[in-house]
């Protein structure tokens, strides 16, 4: 697989689908991996660039202090630019790293889709749950750090309901970069993706957003705020996160049409 450096020159892990126009980036979400969007590779037209962020899976691990939203914008910036993506797919942290990169350049991409938006210009203020997930990641081998994770309480009754859903955090997790992804914790919880959300007003490109009731990390109302602020933005909201999954092929042909333009 292909490899490139970021701005810092951290080491970026790429892997490319496809050839053609456009050109689209897509950016992974907070722990996983560039696995985590490849249900959105297949039917998406052109030249397909997924990639994993520092701390994250195969790629480098930088020290600490590297890890904030312009840092994630950059190793972004890095793999759209070297690929000429004209368009770009972001969830959770990806869509954070979008947006830095829209408030430094609204005009950086031509076609946007939040999935999952998490992150805008207000800062968390409860980090116990995050602090706790990287503190076992710090203490613990990976293996029995991962067991840890999933024994929480919420998680437990998750996965009783959805057995489906360990699998998949399973999956995501397979090639957990545990170092890389407790920086990532510490440091992204403690940030905003962008310093002013009124810069988003300049952002013209056509935007899809993606959201589902009843998520707490990735609320609806955030989504919402985005639809308002961005000028030609599309916001769909699914009821709940049976209903996402239950209509994914139908939003993966939503996105595919969307990033043909």
């Amino acid at each position: 697989m292909p490899e490139l450096a970021s701005r810092d020159g951290t080491r970026l892990h790429v892997e490319v689908e496809g050839d053609g126009e456009p050109v689209t980036v897509f950016a992974h979400g907070l722990t996983n991996s560039c696995m985590e969007l490849a249900a959105f590779t297949p039917m998406a037209p052109g030249t397909k660039v997924r990639f994993c962020f520092r701390g994250h899976a195969h790629s480098a691990t930088p020290e600490p202090g590297h890890y904030r939203f312009a840092d994630f914008a950059d190793d972004l910036d890095a793999v759209a630019t070297a690929y000429g993506a004209t368009r770009a797919v972001g969830t959770s942290l990806g869509q954070g790293a979008i947006t830095h990169l829209l408030g430094r350049d609204p005009d950086r991409f031509e076609r946007i889709v939040f999935v999952l938006p998490a992150a805008l210009d207000v800062k968390m203020t409860d980090h116990v749950r995050f602090d706790h997930v990287a503190d076992l990641l710090e203490s613990l081998p990976v293996e029995e750090a991962v067991e840890a994770i999933v024994a929480d309480s919420k998680r437990r009754v998750d996965y009783d309901e959805k057995p489906w859903l360990r699998e998949l955090d399973m999956f995501l997790w397979q090639d957990l970069n545990a170092v890389g992804v407790a920086r990532s914790i510490r440091e992204i919880t403690r940030d905003t993706a962008i310093a002013d959300r009124l810069l988003l007003r300049a952002v013209t490109a056509p935007t899809l957003i993606l959201c589902q009731e009843g998520d707490e990390i990735h609320p609806l109302e955030l989504g919402v705020v985005f639809a308002d602020l961005m000028p030609n933005a599309e916001l769909v909201v699914m009821g709940s996160e049976d209903e996402l999954l239950a209509r994914l092929p139908e939003l993966v042909a939503k996105v595919a049409a969307f990033l043909v333009g």
